[in-house]
């Protein structure tokens, strides 16, 4: 395998251009959602997965920027509606989107739509709508439940068509896809022209406050290029006339926020504000010093989980992996996790079945090998699903099965 840079490393901030330090690195790891075969080996892509704090606008982020069209394709693996808890979750959510246009022409957009979970309401709503989803496999799912979808990127360009084509929008959203995207000045710019005077873009993201409680360092992998915080979107926003008007605090995916933006002066900011901008304030986000607290704790963590395995393969016992997340990537690279400690990752997605995970090369295979024949012990990656997992995996338990989770720290249960 050959080590192929992203050639994007930086120094400065990729928002504000302020400095920008480096207190994590988690070595070299590839594209967290490139499952491969055998004969792709020679050819897989690796970076420097490592994490910075800008010292001008406190907004954490990737030092190296991998280009977007090795992550987001045709054959990109992700779907949301995979999880019964996030579909729920993104059917409340367009409710809520809903009840703030009630009775007018509401045109609703998505930046990142995937495969339409959120979106099939707003069409069932009988709402206009229209999501930019860059991935054409996951868009013609959502096509095919009847959502408008164009197969796009969102920014500056496409947002000032979708204007003049479809004009003004009251709500933008985005789920887990603006810390995505390194060129934010491009969307923002685009969100300047596309949002109506009164509307309002809202966001919800991996919150860097739940991955510094949790030490969840899987959530830094190439896709997630920031980790937000209040502090970090409120000056963000600023530099192109919008203000943060509210957040909330969201127990999807490990802990995120949601963040509302509206046009400077045109809401009073919630109280919500305020107090997550002290808090964080308090904890010291925006601080090194915290931050090389976590990345020391991230090592420990590291240390304890090879440890564990090492002692578990030497003693014979049986141990394999549930969920093939993109999150695992840099847990079984960071790690030194291979098919020597893990025989397998069991997961229901078929694009990924039958292939091995990306860098670390552990076979993936579907969720009937785990049933048929459990093993002793199971690593489960899919950590932020667990409760919704350990209730479907019963027997798992009853035929003396152990789980295995590293966050917050090294367990057995």
């Amino acid at each position: 395998m050959t080590y192929r840079s992203a050639g994007t490393a930086a120094a400065t901030c990729r928002m504000c251009g302020g400095a920008l330090t480096e207190f994590l690195d988690l070595g070299r790891q590839p594209l967290s959602d490139a499952f491969l075969r055998e004969a792709d080996i020679p050819g897989e892509f690796f970076f420097r997965l490592a994490v910075g704090l800008c010292d001008a606008c406190g907004l954490t982020q990737l030092v190296e920027e991998v280009p977007r069209e090795r992550m987001f394709h045709e054959r990109y693996p992700y779907y949301s509606s995979g999880s019964a808890m996030m579909r729920e979750h993104f059917t409340a959510t367009a409710r809520e989107l809903l009840d703030q246009v009630s009775g007018r022409d509401a045109f609703v957009v998505e930046i990142g739509s995937n495969d339409g979970v959120m979106l099939r309401a707003v069409h069932d709503a009988g709402v206009r709508h229209l999501g930019f989803e860059p991935s054409g496999g996951v868009a013609d799912v959502a096509r095919a439940h009847g959502v408008r979808v164009r197969t796009a990127y969102f920014e500056e360009g496409t947002a000032a068509e979708t204007r003049a084509a479809e004009g003004p929008a009251d709500i933008v959203f985005a789920a887990n896809t603006i810390c995505h995207v390194p060129y934010l000045d491009s969307v923002l710019r685009g969100l300047d022209l596309l949002l109506a005077e009164d509307g309002v873009f809202v966001f919800e993201d991996p919150y860097l406050g739940d991955i510094v409680d949790k030490t969840s360092f899987d959530q830094i992998y190439d896709e997630h290029f920031y980790l937000f915080t209040a502090r970090s979107v409120r000056e963000m926003a600023a530099r192109f006339g919008f203000e943060l008007v509210d957040v909330r605090r969201l127990a999807v995916h490990g802990g995120e926020v949601r963040y509302t933006l509206a046009r400077a002066g045109s809401r009073t900011p919630s109280a919500a504000v305020a107090e997550m901008l002290t808090e964080e304030r308090r904890r010291g986000l925006h601080e090194l010093l915290p931050l090389r607290r976590f990345a020391a704790a991230v090592h420990g963590v590291r240390d304890e989980l090879a440890a564990l395995l090492r002692e578990l393969r030497d003693q014979g016992y049986t141990v394999a992996a549930y969920g093939a997340t993109a999150k695992s990537a840099t847990v079984t690279n960071f790690c030194g996790i291979g098919p020597d400690l893990v025989s397998y990752v069991c997961d229901s997605t078929p694009a990924k079945q039958g292939k091995l995970t990306p860098g670390a090369h552990i076979p993936v295979v579907p969720p009937a090998e785990f049933t048929s024949a459990y093993p002793d012990y199971a690593l489960l990656f899919a950590w932020n699903h667990a409760d919704e997992i350990i209730a479907k995996e019963r027997g798992f338990r009853d035929a003396g099965g152990r789980w295995i989770t590293y966050v917050p720290d090294v367990r057995v249960s």
